[in-house]
C-alpha cells in the first residue's frame, strides 16, 4: 500500500501512521519529523525553518519536495507519507515521482477534528527539553508539575503550540488543503476519518479501511 494521510494539528495523524507503519510494514515518511530534525541540527535552513513555524506559516514548496522526494528515492518500499502534500505544487512534485516509477496512491486519508478540538490538544501540548518526552496538561500530564517524569529535565511548551499559532495553522491547512482534497476525491482515493474520540476508537476507524485495502491488493496480485 501506498498512503497519504493528513489532518490539521493535533488531529492524531502521527500517532496513527506509526501504528499503520507498525501493522502494515510500510516505509513511515514524515515531513514534520525531517524539518524538525533539520532544526535541531541548528543548520541555516534549520533556523530558517523554525522562523516560519514560529510564525505558523508554510515551509516554502522546494524545500519539503526536497526532503520527501529524496527521502522516497532512498526507500522505495510502499509507504505511508504523513502531513505531505500540502500544497497543489507539493501534489504536482508527488505525482510526477509516483508517475516516473510506475507506482501510485492507493489511499489519501485525512483524519478530521474542529478547530476547537485542534487548539486544546495542541496548546495543551508539553515536551521536555532534555529528552524530548511528550506530555499533555489534561490527557498525559507529567506527576510533578514542569517536570519530566523520564529524566527530571524541564516540561516545556513549544513557540508554535500557543494557542493562537495553533488557530492559525488550522485556518492555514483548512485553506490549503480544499484544492487537494478535491483532487484526490477525482482520483478515488480521498477517504475522510472522524478523528474526534480516543485513540483506539479512532484506530478501529481506520483499521478495517485499510484491512480492505490490503486484502483488495493481495487478491489483485494473486490473480494477475
Amino acid at each position: 500500500m501506498n498512503i497519504l494521510i493528513f489532518g490539521p494539528p493535533g488531529s492524531g495523524k502521527s500517532t496513527h501512521s506509526r501504528t499503520i507503519t507498525e501493522r502494515y510494514g510500510l516505509t513511515y515518511v514524515s515531513s514534520g519529523d525531517m524539518i524538525r530534525a533539520e532544526i535541531e541540527r541548528g543548520s541555516s535552513l534549520g533556523r530558517e525553518l523554525e522562523r516560519y513555524l514560529a510564525r505558523g506559516e508554510l515551509i516554502p514548496d522546494t524545500v519539503v519536495n526536497t526532503l520527501i522526494i529524496s527521502r522516497l528515492r532512498r526507500d522505495r518500499r510502499n509507504f505511508i507519507i504523513d502531513g505531505y502534500p500540502r500544497t497543489a505544487e507539493q501534489v504536482l512534485a508527488l505525482e510526477n515521482y509516483l508517475y516516473d516509477h510506475g507506482m501510485s496512491i492507493d489511499v489519501a486519508m485525512e483524519i478530521s477534528i474542529s478547530k476547537e478540538e485542534s487548539v486544546e490538544r495542541i496548546s495543551g501540548r508539553r515536551i521536555c527539553s532534555k529528552c524530548g518526552a511528550v506530555y499533555h496538561l489534561r490527557y498525559h500530564p507529567p506527576k510533578v508539575p514542569g517536570k519530566c517524569d523520564v529524566c527530571g529535565g524541564k516540561i516545556v511548551r513549544r513557540e508554535d503550540d500557543r494557542p493562537e499559532i495553533v488557530g492559525r495553522r488550522y485556518d492555514l491547512y483548512v485553506r490549503n488543503m480544499e484544492p487537494i482534497i478535491k483532487f484526490y476525491k477525482k482520483q478515488g482515493v480521498y477517504v475522510r476519518i472522524d478523528g474526534h474520540g480516543g485513540i483506539n476508537e479512532v484506530w478501529e476507524r481506520i483499521r478495517p479501511l485499510l484491512d480492505y485495502i490490503r486484502n483488495r491488493e493481495s487478491l489483485s496480485r494473486g490473480g494477475s
